[in-house]
């Protein structure tokens, strides 16, 4: 029972990652590597400044800042070098692993005996796990909440067009390349603070921790909209952590069941992926062979 519920709080703090990727995947339409470098960034940033002292909320923000940094460089790249989006996220990857070096001064960093997010939760005597699970609700409630009143003002509206047809969007008078860098500044800073909070709950940093965030970021979006069909834009970003859940007990259904060892969730995690993509198409055909008859 404690590895289910240890799987949902997981899946519940990854969701918020999944959240940030929905913006630059789903509404711009980018799938932006970017990604795997901002987590890292964002529990660097965190880290190094909760052992410099800084209370453990305003770290967060500072990941949050910083990661809207990243997800400018990638905007930039893309609108005004006219960088392919697919390369413009790698180039800002692999540079944070450099500078994520830098701000950390070491591979890896440790926070043990801090006080983090999590501590004031502890005081309550609630079980590790559960103290996970109602913070992770708290912040993706209120994180959605603020999501859909952007996305339902002017701005927002203008970051939609410009994912759903950028030349209409331009008919508009919309200016897209300024869309194109808010919506990956808002994608990537929301990702690094999922990053500094996954740290915080970890209880380290890592620089290499960003390798594979997209695949498993990319399973919650897509396990959440094949799981539950069509829905509107809220239920969307709901079912977004609903699929982050339900990918983290299915690694553990899959773990338990012996057939891997824990080196093979990243194969893991590509399989489910493809089975989950695989699904639409699947029932499209069947669909069709039973209309033929």
């Amino acid at each position: 029972m404690d590895i289910i519920i240890s799987a949902i709080s997981q899946g519940i703090l990854w969701g918020i990652v999944s959240l940030g990727l929905f913006i630059s995947f789903r509404i711009l339409n980018i799938a932006d590597m970017t990604t795997e470098g901002s987590f890292p960034l964002g529990a660097s940033v965190t880290v190094v400044a909760i052992l410099n002292g800084v209370n453990p909320y305003v770290a967060i923000f500072l990941a949050m800042l910083f990661g809207m940094l990243a997800g400018l460089v990638t905007g930039i790249l893309i609108t005004v070098c006219k960088i392919p989006s697919l390369l413009a996220g790698i180039l800002t990857m692999t540079a944070l692993l450099s500078i994520n070096l830098r701000i950390m001064g070491r591979p890896n960093l440790n926070i043990l005996n801090k006080d983090t997010v999590f501590s004031s939760l502890d005081k309550l005597n609630i079980p590790n796990n559960f103290s996970i699970i109602i913070l992770g609700i708290l912040v993706t409630t209120l994180l959605i909440f603020i999501i859909l009143i952007f996305f339902k003002t002017e701005l927002g509206q203008s970051l939609i067009a410009t994912g759903d047809n950028e030349k209409m969007a331009i008919s508009f008078g919309i200016s897209t390349k300024a869309m194109t860098i808010l919506g990956l500044m808002i994608s990537n800073g929301i990702i690094a603070f999922a990053g500094g909070l996954l740290a915080q709950n970890n209880g380290f940093a890592d620089v290499n921790s960003g390798l594979g965030v997209i695949v498993i970021a990319l399973a919650a979006i897509i396990i959440g909209e094949v799981v539950f069909g069509e829905s509107t834009f809220v239920e969307r970003l709901i079912y977004t952590i609903y699929g982050a859940i339900i990918y983290r007990l299915l690694l553990v259904g899959v773990l338990k069941l012996q057939i891997i060892e824990a080196n093979d969730f990243k194969l893991v995690s590509a399989l489910i992926i493809a089975v989950f993509l695989t699904l639409p198409q699947f029932k499209f055909t069947l669909f069709n062979r039973k209309k033929e008859r």
